[in-house]
């Protein structure tokens, strides 16, 4: 299958768990929370998306939803606003989340070679589950992202309901939105021009990625981040900020490290960078050693 109908179907896959969360929204019971019925309508769209990855035996199928879903889920909180809740803190709040969420997913689209590919991440999770390998599939690959990211838009439910009005903390909100995606294009920028001339077990360390060893992971966090703010400008509630917290330990206790293990076993060099360059914030590289 090439790339272009590889596209189209996860494409279709995301129309049809729209459709579907959408008529849960607008058809179904009413649970007289607003955020919990975002919170089952989530859910219900990516039991869609896991239904398409089972169909095609490829969970990569999910890896595009992770940025589709929360431009439509804050419209949608929009939509069912409170009076009160400020229009300029959530249309900025927007703008920068549709920046990030049309870069992250173009990215995606430009280096999905299509669906012969699964992300490196999946096959060993599976093979580890045994019997079990469907629930894997299910929880720790798609419903747990779906989880986090949700986790993660709670300060945009925050933001569309009745809060304080527009003030700095919403511009320092923007700023660091905007450069975390700036900082996540450069460095997918960067790693694609790697790509295309790398030799067997060479390892990537100039320009962002000699700052710091996954400044995509750290750009992403600060999306996130970004996100937290506007919430608190809105007003303080703990609860908005589980996000963060949610991310910051899927990139510190997984992520960071399946990648760090993959990397040291596929590219001797990589532990010099190891020694060298910050793993997660960026920071001057260290002096190598003589």
């Amino acid at each position: 299958m090439g790339k272009t109908e590889s596209v189209a179907r996860v494409a279709a896959s995301y129309v049809v768990a729209v459709a579907v969360g959408a008529a849960w929204l607008y058809l179904g019971p009413d649970t007289g929370r607003l955020w919990l019925d975002g919170l089952i309508a989530d859910l219900l769209a990516t039991l869609v998306v896991f239904a398409a990855s089972r169909l095609h035996h490829n969970s990569s199928f999910y890896d595009a939803w992770w940025s589709v879903l929360p431009p439509l889920l804050a419209l949608y909180w929009w939509a069912e606003r409170e009076p009160g809740a400020d229009a300029t803190r959530f249309w900025l709040l927007f703008l920068v989340m549709l920046v990030w969420a049309v870069r992250l997913t173009g990215n995606w689209v430009y280096s999905f070679p299509g669906l012969d590919h699964e992300d490196w991440r999946y096959g060993p999770m599976k093979e580890k589950a045994g019997r079990l390998e469907p629930l894997v599939d299910l929880m720790g690959i798609h419903v747990i992202p779906t989880m986090q990211v949700f986790l993660g838009m709670l300060p945009v439910y925050v933001v569309t309901r009745a809060g304080h009005d527009f003030g700095w903390l919403d511009v320092v909100a923007v700023v660091v939105g905007l450069a975390a995606v700036a900082l996540e294009t450069v460095a997918d920028v960067q790693m694609h021009r790697f790509a295309r001339t790398k030799q067997p077990g060479e390892v990537m360390d100039q320009g962002v990625w000699g700052w710091s060893r996954h400044p995509n992971y750290f750009g992403e966090l600060g999306f996130w981040t970004s996100m937290a703010l506007f919430g608190l400008a809105a007003g303080f509630h703990w609860w908005a900020l589980l996000g963060v917290v949610a991310m910051l330990a899927m990139f510190l206790g997984a992520s960071i490290p399946m990648m760090e293990q993959r990397s040291l076993e596929r590219r001797p060099d990589y532990q010099r960078v190891v020694d060298r360059v910050s793993m997660f914030v960026p920071w001057p590289p260290r002096r190598a050693a003589r």
